[in-house]
Parts: structure tokens; C-alpha cells; sequence
């Protein structure tokens, strides 16, 4: 074989690779699909309404996001002398 009819092949090879790797991920694609909408089919996500929330979920869910850092920033100076106390060690 001479080197042109080698370097075809190895082309011909590559292509094919690639077409297989291809097709194998768009059936992939197509069967996780599939799967999304059989499962959403069957087993759709529960609504709820407003009744079923309890008064402390919905007053978690509207709690002013500054209350939260109010809370967290002792944990936060926390955690940032203790890293510094760490590294100093080191």
C-alpha cells in the first residue's frame, strides 16, 4: 500500500468514527427525551396551593434577604479570624 492509499484510510476510518460517535449520541439525545416526557407523563410534579402551605414556609419563603446576612455575618466573622489563625502557622 502506498502512503496516499494509508492516508485515505485512516480518513475513511476517521469519518466513520465520527459518524458512529454521532448518531450514537443523537439517539442518546432522542432517548433522554423520551424518558423526560414519560416521567413528566406519569409522574408530574404535585401543585400546590396555598392552603397546604404552612405559616412557616411562607414566612420563610418572604424573609427580607438583609435578615439573613444580620444572622450569618457572626458565623462569617467567625469563619474569617479562624482562617486567619490557621494560616498563620503555616
Amino acid at each position: 500500500m502506498t502512503s496516499a492509499e494509508l492516508f485515505g484510510e485512516g480518513v475513511n476510518l476517521m469519518l466513520a468514527g465520527m459518524g458512529f460517535v454521532l448518531v450514537f449520541l443523537l439517539i442518546l439525545i432522542g432517548a433522554i427525551r423520551l424518558m423526560s416526557k414519560l416521567v413528566n407523563t406519569y409522574f408530574p410534579e404535585p401543585q400546590l396551593s396555598p392552603k397546604t402551605l404552612s405559616n412557616s414556609t411562607a414566612l420563610s419563603v418572604s424573609a427580607a434577604p438583609g435578615e439573613d446576612f444580620e444572622r450569618l455575618r457572626p458565623v462569617i466573622a467567625a469563619a474569617i479570624a479562624h482562617h486567619r489563625r490557621t494560616q498563620q502557622f503555616k
